[in-house]
C-alpha cells in the first residue's frame, strides 16, 4: 500500500463468513496501529529487519496478530501494516517521526475505503502504545471512525512518559535483554534534551550492535503532543486496556485519559489487565477474544461525510 512516497507491506484479513445481510455485502472493520520500537504488523518487535536491536530469542505472536485473527473471528475485518522501515516496507524507523506515522495511518484508512468489501459506515481503530497516540490524532479529524480501543496508552507528554518508563525499567530491568531498549533508558534524559533543543539527531549505541542515530523530530512532536490534549477534542465510543505490570506506560496513564473524556461527555470502559506487561503476553484467548467482542459491539453505524458517501455509492 502506498503511504506518501513510501510503500507499506499490508494485510487485510477478512472474516470467512460472508457478511450479514443487512450490512449491503460489506465488513464492519478495524485499522490496527502497533506502539512504538521497531515492529512488525503483527505488533512484536522487528526481529527480521532490526534483529540486533532485540534479544534473540523467539516472541510471542504479536497482539494486533492475536486481536486481527480474534476479530476475523467475529465477522470484522481488519488491516494492517508493517511500519515504515520494519518487515517489508520501506524506509528507515529511526528517522520516520509522530507525524509522518499519523499521515500513514490516515492513508492505510484511505487505502481500506477503496476496498467495497468493507462497510464505511462500520470503521474503528485499534491503537497499541504510540498507537494510541496515532489513532487519536486520526480520530479527531475523521468523523468516519465508529469506535476504538486504546492498549497501554499514556496519557502525558513523550517526556513524563520516558522518564518514568525508564527509571522503572531501570530499577527492575524489564526489557533490558534487548540492545536497542537499554541503550534509549541510558541515553533517555539526552534524548530528552536535546529533542527539546530541537536538535536533528541523536546517536546511541546498543550493546553488541552498530550504533543507531534517531531522528529527534518524532521526540520533540510527542512532547509537544500529549495524547491528554488530543482526548479532550475527541467525542467517539472509547475502551482503555492497560495491563498492571506495563513498563513502558503506567496504568495510571489510561485512568488519566478516562477522566479526560469523562469530562468532555464520554462514557469510557477502563479495563485493567493484572500481571501483564505493555504486550499483553500474559493475556489469553478468552481475554484477547473479550477485546474483540467489546470492539465488534461498538462498530456502530455513522454518518458519513459527503466524501465518503461518494466513495460508498461507487463500491
Amino acid at each position: 500500500m502506498r503511504a506518501g512516497e513510501a510503500h507499506l507491506a499490508a494485510t487485510l484479513l477478512l472474516p470467512d463468513e460472508p457478511p450479514p445481510g443487512d450490512r449491503g455485502g460489506r465488513y464492519p472493520n478495524a485499522l490496527l496501529l502497533p506502539s512504538w520500537l521497531p515492529r512488525d504488523r503483527d505488533g512484536a518487535y522487528d526481529l527480521t529487519g532490526h534483529a540486533s536491536w532485540f534479544a534473540p530469542e523467539p516472541m510471542p505472536t504479536g497482539l494486533l496478530g492475536r486481536l486481527a485473527e480474534a476479530l476475523a473471528e467475529r465477522g470484522v475485518a481488519s488491516l494492517r501494516a508493517d511500519p515504515r522501515g520494519c518487515g517489508r516496507s520501506e524506509g528507515a524507523w529511526e528517522r520516520v517521526d509522530l507525524f509522518t506515522r499519523i499521515d500513514d495511518a490516515r492513508d492505510l484508512l484511505a487505502a481500506a475505503r477503496s476496498d467495497g468489501r468493507l462497510d464505511l459506515r462500520r470503521t474503528g481503530l485499534v491503537g497499541h502504545g504510540e498507537g494510541a497516540t496515532v489513532a487519536l490524532a486520526v480520530a479527531i479529524g475523521d468523523p468516519a471512525v465508529s469506535a476504538m480501543t486504546l492498549i497501554g496508552a499514556a496519557a502525558r507528554s513523550w517526556r513524563e512518559t520516558l522518564r518514568r518508563a525508564a527509571a522503572e525499567r531501570g530499577r527492575t530491568g524489564t526489557e533490558h535483554g534487548h540492545p536497542i531498549v537499554a541503550a534509549i533508558d541510558r541515553w533517555s534524559e539526552d534524548l530528552i534534551e536535546r529533542a527539546e533543543r530541537r536538535e536533528a539527531s541523536f546517536t546511541i549505541h546498543p550493546r553488541g550492535a552498530e550504533p543507531v542515530t534517531i531522528g529527534l523530530a518524532g521526540f520533540e512532536q510527542a512532547i509537544n503532543t500529549p495524547p491528554l490534549a488530543l482526548a479532550t477534542m475527541l467525542h467517539r465510543s472509547v475502551s482503555l486496556v492497560h495491563g498492571t505490570a506495563d513498563a513502558w506506560s503506567d496504568p495510571g496513564e489510561s485512568a488519566l485519559l478516562a477522566a479526560s473524556l469523562a469530562a468532555a461527555g464520554e462514557a469510557p470502559a477502563v479495563h485493567l489487565v493484572p500481571g501483564a506487561g505493555h504486550d499483553l503476553h500474559e493475556a489469553g484467548d478468552e481475554l484477547i477474544g473479550e477485546l474483540a467482542d467489546d470492539l465488534a459491539a461498538r462498530l456502530l453505524p455513522v454518518e458519513l461525510p459527503p466524501v465518503l458517501v461518494a466513495i460508498e455509492e461507487m463500491g
